[in-house]
C-alpha cells in the first residue's frame, strides 16, 4: 500500500531528479531552493525548477521517492526581504537526494553509514549541513560527480 503524507521541506528538480531540502525554521531551505534556481540559470546545473518550498507531499511508489507541492503553495516562494514570490514549478519529480539542513552533528567525513537516509521505506543519498554553514557549494560538489543524481 503507497501512503502520501506531507512534510516541512523544499524541494527542487536538478536534472532528472529532485533535491529535498529539509530543516529547522529559518535554516535555509528557501534560500538553498532559489540559489539552486540561480546555479543553474548561471549554467552551473544544466536544469533545475522549484517542485516545492515550505511544504511538500511524498509519496513511496515501485521504490522511489514522488515529491510534489502543497496544492495551496503550487508555484510560491518564500523570499526573505520580499516575501511570497511566484515561480515555475514541477508538479511532480522523483527524490535523488536529502539535504538535512541545520545539522549539529554534521561531519567533515561522513561514514558511509550517515551518507544515506531511509524516508517512506525509500533510501536516498544524505547529506548533512551543519548549522550556519552555506550548503550550496556542498550540494553543487555533489551534483558534479558523476551519477550522482542519475
Amino acid at each position: 500500500m503507497n501512503q502520501s503524507s506531507s512534510i516541512h521541506a523544499s524541494a527542487v528538480l536538478v536534472g532528472a531528479r529532485a533535491v529535498l531540502i529539509q530543516g529547522p525554521a529559518g535554516s535555509g531551505k528557501s534560500r538553498l531552493a532559489l540559489a539552486l534556481l540561480h546555479a543553474a540559470e548561471q549554467g552551473l546545473l544544466p536544469f533545475a525548477r522549484l517542485v516545492a518550498d515550505d511544504r511538500a507531499h511524498i509519496e513511496a511508489i515501485h521504490g522511489r521517492l514522488l515529491v510534489r507541492p502543497a496544492p495551496a503553495l503550487a508555484g510560491l516562494i518564500e523570499v526573505r526581504g520580499l516575501g511570497i514570490r511566484r515561480l515555475p514549478y514541477e508538479p511532480l519529480a522523483v527524490a535523488g537526494l536529502l539535504v538535512e539542513l541545520g545539522r549539529t552533528d554534521a561531519e567533515r567525513l561522513p561514514p558511509p553509514d550517515r551518507r544515506r537516509t531511509d524516508i517512506a521505506g525509500v533510501s536516498l543519498p544524505r547529506l548533512g549541513v551543519a548549522t550556519g554553514m552555506d550548503g550550496l557549494p556542498l550540494v553543487l560538489a555533489y551534483l558534479r560527480t558523476p551519477d550522482a543524481l542519475g
